[in-house]
């Protein structure tokens, strides 16, 4: 999941762009390894259970970069969210994105999951008309319909190789595209520190209710097993933290066409972990998801250099 952007410190040094590229790679990286945890685990307890540790554990790099951050100190340690309501609300969407994205990860190959979350940010330009009121170019829109037809080509709906659960990846990159335009509803002034902090303790009041009503508790069999689940919600963490800390070196647009590293170490992680190898599946249609991303990107960046 891609945290809300903090706003960047200016400066355009190459060796503040280079850490930025490097810490945007290593944030894609662990959020794989946190998705192949929860693949590995997910045979052994529910799919809810493991949201919860996860956002539990989670927690813990949202409350450390609360103390770290300069604007929170400034603004006298507030923990005030005007739109309160909003930013808990998002924890309640993260939970359905996270319950979509985790049970793909058990039921369709790893890499073809991982891909199919890269929607995203087609998915943000078609919520950013009716949320947030944007106009969207007729060049976005023809990304989104690149990135669509991607998606299709995955999927291949109507095909002997389709399956329902190849919804639940698209379903969470919705999910989690409709989390970050919500952070856009909120005030500038609130620290992205406080806007994580209600939106995991959100997300983990809503994965523990949905793990009540659904799963139940399962009792965890093994100190090995507790580690692996710990360590999902912790690697989880510091990826959004490091990511949080990217996006204070350059502008968000900058680095992120680096976040489709993601796709190709989700493909040698499920290759050489899991022994899958989805290549038809996955091409061409990756490559017009990321054309896709890509395009949308560019037409962000420009845009932004028009109004400087």
């Amino acid at each position: 999941m891609k945290p809300e952007s903090p706003s960047p410190k200016s400066g355009g040094k190459q060796e503040r762009f280079g850490l930025a590229v490097f810490f945007m790679i290593l944030a894609v990286f662990l959020f794989d390894v946190q998705g192949a945890i929860i693949k590995h685990m997910g045979n052994s307890y529910p799919i809810q259970q493991i949201a919860v540790i996860r956002n539990v554990f989670g927690l813990v790099p949202s409350i450390i970069l609360l103390f770290l951050s300069r604007d929170w100190h400034l603004t006298g340690r507030s923990l005030t969210v005007p739109q309160w309501k909003t930013a808990f609300g998002r924890g309640l969407v993260l939970t359905f994105a996270q319950y979509c994205l985790y049970t793909s990860l058990i039921k369709l190959e790893f890499a073809t999951a991982s891909a199919l979350v890269f929607a995203g940010p087609l998915f943000i330009t078609t919520l950013s008309i009716p949320i947030l009121g944007h106009q969207v170019s007729r060049l976005q829109w023809t990304a989104v319909i690149l990135g669509f037809a991607g998606i299709l080509m995955i999927i291949r709906p109507g095909s002997d190789i389709f399956t329902p659960w190849a919804l639940l990846p698209i379903a969470a990159a919705l999910g989690y595209a409709t989390a970050s335009i919500m952070v856009r509803l909120i005030d500038d002034g609130v620290p992205s520190a406080t806007i994580s902090l209600y939106s995991s303790v959100g997300a983990i009041i809503g994965s523990t209710v949905l793990m009540a009503v659904t799963s139940g508790f399962l009792e965890i069999s093994s100190l090995e097993d507790g580690l692996w689940l710990m360590g999902a919600g912790i690697v989880g963490g510091i990826a959004v933290l490091v990511m949080v800390m990217d996006y204070r070196l350059t502008m968000p647009g900058n680095v992120t066409p680096f976040e489709y590293f993601g796709i190709p170490f989700s493909f040698i992680i499920g290759w050489f972990i899991f022994g899958e190898a989805p290549f038809e599946k996955l091409f061409p249609g990756a490559l017009f998801i990321v054309a896709g991303g890509l395009l949308i990107v560019w037409r962000e960046r420009k845009k932004a250099g028009d109004a400087g």
